[in-house]
This record gives structure tokens, C-alpha cells and sequence, in this order.
């Protein structure tokens, strides 16, 4: 351990983890890994995508057995324990996808496993009570008579770390919290987690968010390839410091490090578009076009309700907005993905609006989907057949495929984009989250892909500083090579970072639209929350 990589204070411990190895085949998730949480504090655990931090804290709570290594909690050797162990002593996980039963209500949930029951039956008003009661306790006050599908995504994570107190749990692991939520609602979960804290509890966070870091934590640990390289006092640190153990090397923490938008490349971007010339009075014969499109859904009459815009060549659209404004069916229905109610989508001054994805594709369309495992991979093919869906054909030969070039195109995307491991031949769902955005977006980026649109929804969720680092770049190169590019991030200092322009959506509406240059969180935050109207 360096001298900038500081150790923990001696203090009474929660958490002891100590050597932990952990092999999945040939795959080394962790190697003699160590973690040290104290008994009332706030700790980060960060890292790339792959380090092994979702595989220790899979070992925590009880869903993984270490090869090797010692786990202690509260002093006691609990090496191997179950995840009923882990959960009986008090540690709880609130995993990055939510394992709700969305048909139930949040009593219903809270206290599913667990149920207060009154003559051989389930007694509802006590459960309802028990979120109120427990609401009021932690300040995450909900009210437990709503099925959990009309719930916004905040208001989800509420229960699922509720569901977690109900069940008696003083270590609380929280993997990737903020991934979906709103500035206001980061906000709220940052005070729920001290409150936590204050009242005697644990907190490990797991985020690639390093503002998040430096604002909520005490103490981190940061692993890399499996390891634990550094430990630092929050307060001794720095964002540049964490992010350099993390990826060993400097990371450009913004984009302006890296020159997003200058006059020159603007005034290059305009002659581009003027050069591409126009199929019809505003409209972009290259670029996307989308007019009065009406997108029809379950919590409203209308998800999207009469959106216009152009995305002109050279140019990156950011969208902002609380997730569920109707930012994904927007997406979706410009990928065709969704039906489409009313209205024209135009790709490169052809109107695909009735056309397949497929038909889309071949236009110049591609697409980053918000939901990586649902939309964008099929989790049991390999990293070699993931990476040419949709291009199959540029792959065959005599109407098969072509084996040796899917595995030489698969070799130079692995290595061009860092993904790991790098063997082609693993299933997409032996990668990290992070490692399997890659996969996508390097398919949809890539060498192999000839388009002239870009749809990058939530580009960057739940990738590591140094993959963020990597996707912007690209994300600036595509824009300064004639793409154009729809952006739509939970991310409002990536929406603000990238964009040459910036709309909110709320309620299924453009609520406004600006320079990126005009625009602040602040501002962007009150039209996303609805406490500013357009004017």
C-alpha cells in the first residue's frame, strides 16, 4: 500500500473480509480482496466494471461462497454462511435491479417472506401500518396501499430499502442506488442513508459516481482486477486520486478535458450540415426528423404526447428528465421498437415511420437500448455473437456463417473497447454490467456499423469512470464526424457535457428546449420535477 493509498482508522468493525478469492472457471473474480467497514459509517466500495466488487458483496450477503479468505461480521467468522445467515444477522443487499412483484402493493411487498398474518391470513392493515410506521422512522414515507407499477423509479428504490430495514437490517449494501433517479431524489436517498447511519446502522454503497463518494461516504475502498489497491479517507482525498486507483492511470474526469465543443469544431459541424443540404424547408436530409409523434401507453393516454424536434448532422441532442416522462418509449418508437399512434419519423430524409428496425438500420439508424440485457444482448449467445447481431449477413459465406471472421471482427471490437474478459467465446452473462454495456455499444458504434443516426439512451449507466471516459470520447468523435446523435442520460452533468442543445421531458411533452450552453442542473432540475412550466 502507497502512502497516498491511507488506511482505515481503527475502529470497531462491521464488516472484516479478509484474502477472499473467488473463481467462476478460468475467470478470477476476486484474489485476496479485502474489506474493512466500521460499525456506523458510510463506505464506498469502487472500482472498474469487472473489479469484483458485486462478487464480494454477493460473498456478504450469503449468495456466494469464497474459495479462500476469511468473512467476519460483528467479530464473528461467518465464512460460507447462507444468504437466510446473512439476512438473520442483519445485512441486507438492495441490488441495481429491483425484485419487486410489480402486480402487489408496497405492504404487500414489504412484507412478503415475512407476513403479519391474523387468523391463518395475511393482516393487511397491520402490514400498511408497518410502512407508515417504518416510513416515518426513516423518512422514506410511502404509501403502502400502491401496487408497485405506478410507482416512479424513486419511489421503487424506497420500498426495496424499506423491504430491506423491515427485515431487521443494521449493514445495508446499496449497489448502484442513484443509477435512475432524479437530482430531488438523489438528494432524498442521501438523507435516508444518514439517517441510517445516525440511528446506528451500516452503509456500503457501491457507485461509479464519484461526487456521490466525496459527498456521502467516510471511507473507500477501491479494488481493481479482482483486488483491493487502495483505501482512503474520504476526507484526505479526491475525486482524480480515487478515479487514478481505480483504472491506473489519469482519467479525464470531464469532457471539456478533452475538448467537447469548440468555435472551430462548431463552425465545422454547421458546414457539414449546410453542405448536406435539405429535403424539405427545416428538415435535415441527413440527420433524424421527428414531428408531432404521438406514442400511446399505460399511464397515460399518450407517452408521448405531439413531440417534435430535428437531430441535424454533426450535432448531439441531449433529452433530460425524471425517468417515466416518456423518455424510453420515445426511443423505442424512433428505433421501432413501439407502435407509433400518430406523426412522422424521417432518417436521413427517408420516412421510416411505418418501416421495421430492420428497415431502420438500413437507413443509418443505430441504437444504444436503455436496458442492456433486455433490449440490447441476448444474455446466453457469446461476445462474439452479440457483437454482429443485426450484421449477420456481412458474416456469411455459402449461407453460413463465417466462424473465423466473426471471431478475427470480435478480437479487434474486444480490444478496440476494452472489453473484459477477453475471450469471445464467453456468454454475454459472465460479464459485468459495465463490460456488458460495452459489448453494446461497441456493436453499435463499431467498425462494423455504417449509420448515420445514433439513439444513445443511458449510455453510461452503471459503467466505471474510465469507460465513461471512453464512451464519451467516442460519443464526440461520432459527432464530429457528421452523425447525428439523440442522447437521452438520467445523467444531467453528461447531458450537460455532451449536448450542443438540451430538452426536458415531463409528461410525455417537451417542456423546453436550449443551448446546452444556457442551461444549469438547477434549471434543468426545476422543468424536470415540473416546478418550472415552459413559457
Amino acid at each position: 500500500m502507497t502512502s497516498s493509498q491511507r488506511p482505515v482508522q481503527t475502529r470497531t468493525l462491521a464488516v472484516r473480509m479478509h484474502d477472499i478469492s473467488k473463481s467462476f472457471g478460468p475467470v478470477r473474480a476476486n484474489h485476496d480482496a479485502s474489506l474493512e467497514v466500521a460499525l456506523g459509517e458510510i463506505h464506498a466500495l469502487v472500482g472498474e466494471n469487472g473489479a469484483g466488487k458485486s462478487t464480494l458483496m454477493r460473498i456478504l450477503g450469503g449468495l456466494l461462497t469464497p474459495d479462500s479468505g476469511t468473512l467476519e461480521v460483528n467479530g464473528r467468522d461467518v465464512t460460507g454462511w447462507s444468504t437466510p445467515d446473512a439476512i438473520s444477522a442483519g445485512v441486507g443487499v438492495v441490488h441495481q435491479h429491483f425484485m419487486l412483484v410489480p402486480t402487489l402493493t408496497v405492504a404487500e411487498n414489504l412484507v412478503l417472506g415475512k407476513e403479519p398474518t391474523s387468523g391463518g391470513q395475511l393482516d393487511y392493515r397491520r402490514a400498511v401500518a408497518d410502512v407508515k410506521r417504518l416510513g416515518e422512522e426513516t423518512g422514506l414515507v410511502i404509501d403502502g396501499t400502491r401496487l408497485i407499477a405506478d410507482l416512479s423509479v424513486g419511489e421503487a428504490q424506497r420500498v426495496e430499502i424499506l423491504k430491506t430495514l423491515y427485515r431487521g437490517a443494521k449493514i445495508l449494501v446499496l449497489d448502484e442506488p442513484t443509477a435512475v433517479l432524479s437530482p430531488p431524489e438523489v438528494k432524498e436517498l442521501a438523507q435516508v442513508l444518514r439517517r441510517v447511519r445516525d440511528n446506528g446502522g451500516t452503509v456500503i454503497i457501491i457507485t461509479h459516481r464519484l461526487d456521490e463518494v466525496m459527498s456521502l461516504s467516510e471511507n473507500i475502498t477501491v479494488m481493481r482486477a479482482g483486488e483491493t489497491v487502495a483505501r482512503f479517507h474520504t476526507a484526505d482525498t479526491n475525486p482524480a486520486e480515487i478515479a487514478q486507483a481505480m483504472v491506473g492511470r489519469h482519467v479525464r474526469l470531464t469532457t471539456r478535458e478533452f475538448a467537447i465543443v469548440t468555435e472551430s469544431t462548431a463552425a465545422a459541424n454547421a458546414a457539414s450540415a449546410s453542405r448536406a443540404g435539405n429535403a424539405a424547408p427545416g428538415a435535415p436530409s441527413g440527420g433524424l426528423e421527428v414531428r408531432n409523434l404521438l406514442v400511446t401507453g399505460f399511464r397515460r393516454s399518450f407517452e408521448v404526447n405531439d413531440v417534435s424536434f430535428t437531430v441535424k448532422p454533426g450535432e448531439i441532442l441531449g433529452i433530460a428528465g425524471v425517468e417515466g416522462n416518456g423518455q424510453s418509449e420515445l426511443i423505442e418508437a424512433i428505433a421501432g421498437l413501439r407502435g407509433i399512434a400518430g406523426g412522422y419519423v424521417g432518417i436521413g430524409g427517408r420516412d421510416v415511420t411505418s418501416a421495421s428496425p430492420r428497415e431502420r438500420t438500413d437507413a443509418g439508424l443505430s441504437h444504444i437500448p436503455e436496458d442492456r440485457q433486455r433490449r440490447g444482448l441476448i444474455m446466453n449467445y457469446s461476445v462474439a455473437d452479440n457483437l454482429i447481431l443485426g450484421m449477420q449477413h456481412r458474416f456469411t459465406q455459402h449461407g453460413s456463417l463465417d466462424r473465423a471472421a466473426i471471431a478475427e471482427y470480435a478480437r479487434e471490437q474486444i480490444r478496440t473497447f476494452d472489453i473484459r474478459p477477453t475471450d469471445a467465446s464467453l456468454p454475454a452473462r459472465a460479464l459485468s454490467g459495465g463490460n456488458q454495456q460495452k459489448v453494446v455499444v461497441a456493436r453499435e458504434m463499431g467498425g462494423g456499423r455504417d449509420y448515420s443516426v445514433l439513439l444513445a439512451s443511458q449510455p453510461t449507466r452503471g459503467v466505471d469512470v474510465g469507460a465513461i471516459e471512453f464512451i464519451h470520447a467516442r460519443l464526440i468523435a461520432a459527432r464530429d464526424a457528421g452523425k447525428a446523435i439523440l442522447l437521452v442520460s438520467a445523467e444531467l452533468n453528461e447531458v450537460l457535457s455532451l449536448s450542443d442543445r438540451v430538452a426536458v421531458m415531463c409528461g410525455g411533452r417537451f417542456v423546453v428546449m436550449m443551448p446546452a450552453a444556457d442551461a444549469t442542473e438547477e434549471v434543468l432540475g426545476e422543468y424536470m420535477t415540473g416546478a418550472r412550466e415552459a413559457a
